[in-house]
């Protein structure tokens, strides 16, 4: 049967141009809902399937992680963990700041990693991105898991930490984290298209990033000239309200998480509108 092209209501999706930067799609999105967790579903198995260890990864990391910091940092270094037991301070800092960086690594590489896959089929480009965040949430929740076992065992011990009323805040920290990552994220993987030095700079930057971040030292603890420029980073005042809600030592204040909630949507509206402009055109430059 013959229809008419320019009666648009006959079919279920036209894919149509972006007429704008501000053009954003959203509700193709949910249209393409079960490709999202069909990608999740892919990432989680690819990465771990031909492992020895499988999923045993997403507890050695962190746990290798913070032995180490407790070595070199607790006890050679001396770092104040604000009376906090050191496996505790740094296994929740590692919790955090792993979550935020692998939706800002992997997020980073998408057009590179998928340049194959976009330029065969139609999709929303951002469904990729957002199954980044969405899969690596599992690993966080693992983890997460892991921190709330160490809490118990220490707790068992009659460490002086508790749980304090900044837990109603966990899913606003969690959002943050996912969408601070993501925004950054999609800022560098629209610049790679046509730098690509950005690439290796991304592994070792964030690393540095961890430094200027209090994931292994309080803000407490931080000089004074340097404290102001820490907590420019947004990241700081998720950790530290990420450690008050469940060990009850953190300069947590509703001013320095409403800064990092609106550094994140000032930095996830500029990564939308950038990728958005970037995907008409990414296959030609990559």
């Amino acid at each position: 049967m013959m229809m008419d092209k320019n009666n648009s209501e006959d079919w279920d999706l036209v894919i149509k141009g972006h007429t704008s930067l501000f053009d954003l799609k959203f509700n193709d999105l949910w249209h393409y809902r079960d490709l999202l967790f069909m990608f999740v579903r892919r990432d989680f198995v690819s990465f771990y399937k031909q492992t020895v260890l499988g999923p045993l990864w997403f507890f050695i990391q962190p746990i290798f992680t913070t032995i180490v910091f407790t070595f070199v940092f607790g006890n050679l270094a001396g770092i104040s963990t604000d009376g906090l037991p050191q496996y505790l301070f740094y296994l929740s800092g590692i919790t955090a700041w792993n979550y935020f960086s692998d939706c800002l690594t992997k997020t980073s590489t998408v057009f590179r990693d998928n340049a194959s896959i976009f330029g065969k089929v139609y999709f929303p480009r951002l469904i990729m991105p957002l199954s980044i965040v969405v899969s690596n949430l599992v690993r966080f929740g693992v983890q997460l898991l892991l921190l709330l076992c160490m809490m118990a065992y220490f707790g068992i011990k009659g460490e002086n930490f508790h749980v304090t009323y900044g837990i109603f805040f966990f899913p606003i920290l969690v959002i943050l984290m996912a969408l601070l990552g993501l925004g950054t994220g999609l800022i560098i993987t629209a610049m790679t298209t046509k730098y690509r030095d950005l690439t290796f700079l991304v592994s070792f930057g964030v690393q540095l990033l961890m430094y200027g971040t209090t994931v292994i030292y309080p803000l407490s603890a931080a000089p004074p000239a340097y404290k102001r420029i820490i907590e420019l980073n947004p990241m700081t005042g998720i950790i530290e309200a990420f450690r008050f809600s469940f060990l009850g030592k953190g300069q947590f204040s509703l001013w320095s998480l409403g800064y990092s909630a609106i550094f994140t949507l000032v930095v996830l509206m500029l990564g939308i509108v950038i990728f958005n402009k970037t995907e008409k055109n990414f296959v030609d430059t990559i």
